[in-house]
């Protein structure tokens, strides 16, 4: 199915999202001392230092991680529940995901900008809980509804298969399929710089009101996925 002219849209989710992991990422990276809300790989990392190295940042990311597994349990049972009522669950597990990014947003603007006093206060940590709820969401709706693009939150594993596929093209060994697979991987990573670049120089002019690109972006997603949005629309070009 198409969305954007000859663009597919599988393609142009993967590459929306991917900008949005980046983005959101480095908005929490930046505000809540190196907190990563797109994976839990990166909090592990900085636990374990900040674990040898005592700092004012280890708790929002130890209670980071529980709200991670909470909201990919939470997606999880929302989709079996959606499949089995015969709803798409695509629109409605973004609405989830819109509105633990709005908590998180609201929660962090509330006390922006955070300052080391502030890093262990209630509100600063239930902003982190929630960033990484929102992220959760996002890795758990890629494997469960949207298996079909590349992965958009973490790149380490689209960049080495990005590399692979390269050396085979240009050693003369690839098919198609690989080539497609090339640029499968290629916009999200291009995307997901972007997103972190922008979402460090978002938030520096505009703190945690720096997330209102992101949830934008996935209103946009939900009103393109919204069924009677696209019954209508069907219809329409029937007429």
């Amino acid at each position: 199915m198409r969305i954007v002219g000859n663009i597919p849209r599988a393609t142009c989710q993967g590459v929306a999202m991917s900008f949005l992991a980046g983005y959101v990422d480095t908005v929490g990276f930046v505000a809540l001392f190196g907190l990563f809300t797109a994976h839990v790989t990166g909090n592990f990392v900085l636990i374990g230092s900040e674990l040898a190295n005592p700092s004012h940042g280890v708790l929002i990311k130890f209670l980071a991680f529980p709200a991670f597994i909470g909201s990919v349990i939470l997606t999880r049972m929302a989709v079996i529940w959606l499949e089995r009522s015969g709803k798409p669950a695509l629109p409605y597990v973004l609405t989830l995901q819109l509105l633990f990014l709005l908590a998180f947003m609201i929660l962090g603007q509330s006390i922006a900008p955070v300052g080391v006093a502030d890093a262990r206060a209630m509100t600063a940590l239930l902003a982190g809980m929630f960033g990484a709820a929102a992220m959760g969401v996002q890795n758990a709706a890629a494997r469960l509804i949207l298996p079909q693009s590349a992965p958009t939150t973490v790149m380490t594993g689209n960049v080495t298969q990005l590399v692979i596929d390269v050396v085979d093209i240009v050693r003369g060994a690839a098919d198609q399929s690989v080539r497609q697979r090339c640029v499968k991987f290629f916009w999200p990573i291009v995307a997901f710089g972007v997103g972190a670049i922008g979402g460090a120089f978002a938030y520096r002019y505009a703190l945690f009101l720096a997330l209102l690109l992101p949830a934008a972006i996935l209103v946009a997603m939900i009103w393109a996925e919204y069924p009677g949005r696209k019954s209508g629309a069907a219809t329409s070009s029937t007429l």
